[in-house]
């Protein structure tokens, strides 16, 4: 009898008298085998468990994936109303409304120094355009006006009357200190660049230029000082004591009092606007189409952007180094896009992305554009002036500018005032544009300036032409394109 036959009981197979038992497997094989089912069932009854449990959580993923997308959904069409759903709105326009990134500005690339480009500006003509520099990003062009196109301006500009491009003095300083609310410690940290506790003489400078409108010299300034008895220790600084001893328009009273030259404003020329839009002379159309095709801009944006200036230098005629654009902070508005956005900001600048400079004659003697720093390796606004050496000064020290252009009648300049933010749009100002007009020696200059005026601010840029496109079409040359004499003075500023 083998071990898995099992055995009958006794009493069925052994007669009444026998005492022998069959034999009994043993008691610990019986319980292995009870031990084994067990453990089987309980095997069974934990994967079971196991495999409910997966499928509740995978379950419960899906209702929390389904759960999120749904409420994610349901936000960005609270957010994003689409052109079929909107939100009723009470006839205000959204706070922030948001504009689609759908243009992106082409910038020219300037490959190295002295390369040249064939463009096509005018059918049936190829210009060169030769890369003068790389900081910043300049171009030149020369033939891109007619001799008889450089005439009509000259002309138009002297029909429509030239004014002087700056006054003696500049007003309304003191109003604008006491607008900021400005405490004498706030001022002199302000214009102490180094912030070495002391105003050094080319920081005063600075200050005095851009607030006055004046061109002072080192020499200029240490006159100042002797006359205001400013300097108590006559070393050359201004202490924050000495400082807080002047008053806002201490230099401007002084200044009134000895009387002030033309040489020593900032600017010495006279200009005008000549209108480009509908109804203009064509040869002014034509060369604002002219610098469309060159820029390679949207047409929109070169026809919202300011008029032409035409300016004349006399001889001794000149314009210190300066940036046609200034950098644009959260607290600074563009002077285009400033109504609207909406904003009231006491700091304005024009945002002239682009400078087009034609040269409408060529100049006997001087009256170069010069670009002080043009392809430095850095540009350090402190080393500008020293050791009585001012590179922004164009009357003395033009030839140690890094580039110089000559002016020669019908070749156009460009260069860009702002870098690219990486995206297609305007990013940081490039201070390599530093740029001034070297004195007129010996005749007259006659130039004319195109700027594309365009908003840091994407956002802004977009609503402002927005808002523009909404006007009615036969207010275009009226309600859109405000009077060049009012531009002038109000919109654009001469930086």
């Amino acid at each position: 009898m083998t071990d898995n036959q099992e055995t009958p009981d006794a009493e069925d197979t052994a007669p009444s008298g026998s005492a022998t038992l069959p034999p009994l497997r043993p008691p610990c094989e019986r319980l292995s085998c009870h031990k084994s089912s067990v453990c089987s069932r309980s095997y069974f009854v934990v994967v079971m468990v196991f495999f409910h449990v997966y499928i509740i959580n995978v379950i419960a993923l899906l209702f929390y994936v389904h759960y999120s997308s749904g409420q994610e959904d349901a936000s960005q069409s609270r957010d994003t109303p689409s052109s079929n759903h909107q939100r009723p709105e009470s006839g205000r326009p959204p706070s922030k409304p948001e504009f689609l990134r759908d243009v992106s500005l082409t910038r020219i690339e300037g490959i190295r120094v002295g390369h040249v480009q064939k463009v096509s500006l005018v059918p049936g003509k190829v210009h060169e355009m030769r890369t003068l520099s790389l900081k910043p990003l300049l171009f030149e062009i020369p033939n891109f006006l007619s001799e008889d196109e450089c005439r009509v301006v000259m002309q138009l500009a002297q029909l429509k009357g030239l004014m002087e491009s700056q006054l003696m003095v500049q007003d309304g300083q003191e109003e604008l200190a006491k607008e900021l609310n400005l405490s004498p410690e706030e001022i002199f940290n302000l214009l102490d660049i180094n912030q070495d506790g002391q105003l050094q003489l080319h920081e005063i400078l600075t200050h005095s230029r851009v607030r006055d409108g004046i061109w002072l010299t080192p020499e200029n300034l240490r006159e100042i000082y002797a006359g205001l008895k400013a300097d108590k220790d006559d070393d050359g600084l201004l202490s924050l004591e000495e400082f807080r001893l002047l008053s806002n328009d201490a230099f401007q009273r002084f200044l009134m009092q000895q009387g002030v030259k033309r040489s020593q404003l900032v600017r010495n020329s006279r200009h005008t606007w000549l209108y480009q839009g509908k109804g203009a002379h064509q040869v002014l159309q034509d060369i604002k189409t002219r610098v469309t095709r060159l820029t390679r801009l949207p047409p929109a944006l070169v026809d919202l952007s300011e008029p032409l200036q035409v300016v004349r230098y006399e001889e001794g005629g000149h314009y210190h180094a300066h940036h046609d654009s200034g950098p644009v902070y959260p607290e600074t508005a563009c002077t285009h896009t400033r109504l609207a956005a909406n904003i009231s900001t006491p700091f304005e600048t024009s945002c002239r992305y682009i400078t087009v400079l034609f040269y409408l004659n060529s100049v006997e003697g001087g009256g170069e554009t010069a670009f002080p720093v043009a392809d430095n390796r850095t540009y350090d606004e402190v080393s500008l002036i020293q050791n009585d050496v001012d590179l922004l000064d164009t009357r003395r020290n033009c030839k140690k500018s890094n580039l110089r252009v000559r002016p020669t009648k019908g070749t156009a300049v460009f260069w860009y005032n702002y870098l690219s933010d990486g995206r297609g749009w305007v990013g940081e100002q490039d201070e390599y544009a530093l740029h001034g007009g070297c004195m007129v020696t010996q005749g007259t200059k006659w130039v004319a300036n195109k700027w594309i005026n365009i908003d840091p601010d994407y956002q802004r840029q977009a609503r402002y032409q927005q808002l523009v496109s909404q006007q009615p079409e036969d207010e275009d040359d009226e309600g859109l394109t405000l009077n060049p004499d009012i531009q002038s003075s109000d919109i654009h500023q001469d930086l």
